[in-house]
């Protein structure tokens, strides 16, 4: 259904497009889960319709799903998403009221003397308005998992910005939280190249909206699974990730539902095994017994609500 482009493989990826985001699990457990209830169905009070979406890394698959009628025929009453994580095997961190941060993009074209040597400036002073960094070590990804469980921690604000200039074009991206920092960061950027000189500023469309799980079904979905497999396995996260987007956003924009991480982290593994994105991920497939488990006893609790 997916795979990573070369450049966005993280650690010295190959040369070609690559399953390094999980997403071969994915479908696998979604195919598990709709074959154990399909067994269960005479249990069933209500019905489970499966969507297997192409195109996440591009942030346009949801998009195009929704343009071609996914859900006219069928109307869901709510949707559930599963992604690995890089968290221990079989354990679930729900995302209640956080998620993954959403895109914006610009392009600020210089005029004028020294048009070139300004955006190589311009470059510079926007990306200083960044507050994060991708890890680029192991100590990095440790950190980062530490962080996101923390209320209120240090990943409760923040900006990750990439930007680079080419001739006289200064070309950005970037992701916030919360989200309605956008304003506020769009405002800076033009403030920057306004001191700049003459230049044109252009953000072609609305930002990229973030994905964030609705509290009262995460929170549902929290409780579930700590009663049916354990406090210890069932934790939440308190942040959203900076460096990653997703447009489930755009389902859950629509209908409400939950976003949840699979651990995928094999005992004594390191870390960058089961970070989505790096040349080393592989996944400890044990996570798609846990998946399996999970989601469809998660399901089929869900059609008697």
């Amino acid at each position: 259904m997916d795979a990573v482009p070369p450049d966005e493989q993280i650690g010295g990826g190959g040369t070609e497009a690559a399953h390094l985001c999980g997403h071969d699990l994915h479908t696998t457990i979604g195919v598990g889960v709709a074959e154990v209830l399909a067994r269960l169905r005479h249990r069933l009070t209500g019905r489970v319709v499966f969507v297997f979406q192409p195109a996440e890394e591009s942030l346009s698959g949801a998009a195009a799903m929704l343009d071609d009628g996914v859900f006219a025929r069928t109307r869901p009453a709510e949707i559930h998403g599963l992604h690995c994580g890089p968290f221990p095997v079989g354990q679930f961190f729900t995302t209640s009221g956080f998620g993954l941060p959403g895109l914006d993009r610009g392009t600020i074209t210089l005029t004028g003397p020294d048009a070139a040597a300004r955006a190589q400036r311009l470059a510079a002073e926007i990306g200083a308005l960044g507050t994060v960094s991708p890890p680029a070590t192991p100590a990095d990804l440790e950190r980062l998992v530490s962080d996101l469980q923390i209320p209120h921690g240090p990943l409760e604000r923040f900006v990750f910005m990439r930007v680079q200039a080419a001739g006289a074009e200064v070309r950005l991206s970037y992701r916030c939280w919360p989200e309605d920092r956008y304003v506020e960061i769009r405002d800076s950027i033009r403030r920057l190249a306004r001191s700049s000189g003459e230049a044109t500023v252009d953000f072609p469309d609305d930002p990229f909206p973030a994905m964030i799980s609705p509290v009262r079904e995460g929170q549902a979905l929290h409780r579930h699974l700590r009663q049916t497999l354990g406090r210890d396995r069932a934790r939440a996260l308190r942040a959203a990730i900076p460096f990653s987007g997703e447009d489930f956003s755009l389902f859950l924009d629509r209908v409400p539902g939950t976003f949840t991480f699979l651990g995928v982290r094999a005992p004594g593994a390191p870390i960058e095994s089961s970070y989505p994105h790096f040349s080393a991920f592989t996944p400890d497939e044990r996570a798609i017994g846990h998946g399996v488990r999970a989601m469809a006893g998660w399901l089929a609790k869900r059609t008697h609500a």
